[in-house]
């Protein structure tokens, strides 16, 4: 399968790259660098530098490499960002998400896999969230991901397009090759190792939710498990037929913030400099995922879905990688 994978210079797309190519698949990456690493696409995968909301590099690209689908991951993806500058994300998220649709719809393309997120759910009332949840985003960057999505069922409907959207909360941990390197760093795992790095101490915003220790639960899946259910859906979108396909990528479970601190102690081998501050506005007590239908279409489930595999794998991607992608 000849496969472009926008924003495959990222932290997920990278990853997803690596997995592709091991399943013996032809790969293209489509990438502006804005966040992205050149250093993080494989040697022999040819990098494209551009947006997915230009036509003239994307119809061509689409084209000349003969791509029969799409791994779309490239997107806008701070919150807080999203709320100082949502015309920002409107215009990268939605308008540039469409116009990679007209492309694909011009060039023939008819397969894609949209690496989608969570927070289309907002604060759900009932956990797990299963797909049937009502999507009422309380953020841009939210919103931007939702109306993509319905853009990509309208193309399902009038086009004929395959189409698969995966919805995940924090993805966390590293491969062998590339790993988790933003500026600025919103992540939990990468924020704790970051403290003990440094010896500043990191801040648990809220210790007074109704958990079993006060700190919030959150869903986590290493970022190779999203890896292969990136390649799942794709092979599934050359066999289930026009339509748009939506599943949860979750843990059922989750790990509060103060067990994740814990959990990194125990790896690193040394303390987690830390200390309480208060909630943040808008943050529910509990925010997990169900995979029941994961498991059902796609055959997926986590398998590093251990804090240890999930801390130790971004730790040692970061002993190995001390100034992330610039060394």
């Amino acid at each position: 399968m000849r496969v472009l994978v926008t924003g495959g210079a990222g932290y997920v797309g990278s990853v997803s790259v690596e997995r592709l190519v091991a399943a013996g698949h032809e790969v293209t990456v489509l990438d502006s660098l804005v966040t992205g690493h050149r250093e993080a696409v494989p040697p022999g995968v040819e990098l494209v530098v551009g947006s997915v909301g230009d036509p003239s590099v994307v119809g061509p690209l689409l084209a000349r490499r003969r791509i029969e689908a799409v791994l779309h991951c490239a997107a806008r993806s701070l919150v807080g960002e999203s709320v100082r500058e949502p015309d920002l994300y409107e215009r990268e998220n939605v308008e540039g998400g469409e116009a990679l649709l007209e492309a694909m719809k011009g060039a023939g393309v008819g397969r894609i896999v949209f690496s989608s997120t969570a927070a289309v759910y907002g604060a759900p009332e009932e956990t797990p969230i299963t797909e049937d949840a009502p999507l009422r985003p309380i953020n841009p960057y939210g919103d931007t991901k939702r109306r993509f999505e319905e853009a990509m069922e309208r193309a399902a409907a009038r086009h004929g397009l395959c189409a698969a959207t995966l919805r995940y909360f924090n993805v966390a941990g590293a491969s062998a090759v590339n790993g988790e390197d933003h500026d600025p760093e919103t992540h939990l795992i990468p924020n704790v190792l970051r403290a003990v790095e440094t010896g500043e101490p990191m801040t648990l915003f809220g210790d007074d939710y109704p958990t079993p220790d006060g700190t919030a639960i959150r869903d986590y899946v290493h970022v190779e498990d999203l890896a292969e259910a990136h390649l799942a859906a794709l092979e599934l979108t050359g066999s289930s037929g026009p339509g748009l396909l939506v599943a949860n990528l979750g843990s059922g479970a989750g790990f509060s913030v103060r067990v994740v601190v814990d959990a990194a102690a125990v790896v690193v081998g040394r303390p987690v400099p830390h200390v309480a501050g208060p909630r943040r506005e808008g943050d529910p007590p509990v925010l997990v995922a169900s995979n029941e239908r994961a498991r059902e279409l796609l055959g997926w489930s986590p398998r590093r879905g251990t804090l240890a595999e999930m801390i130790g794998s971004a730790w040692a991607w970061r002993q190995a990688h001390p100034g992330g992608y610039v060394q």
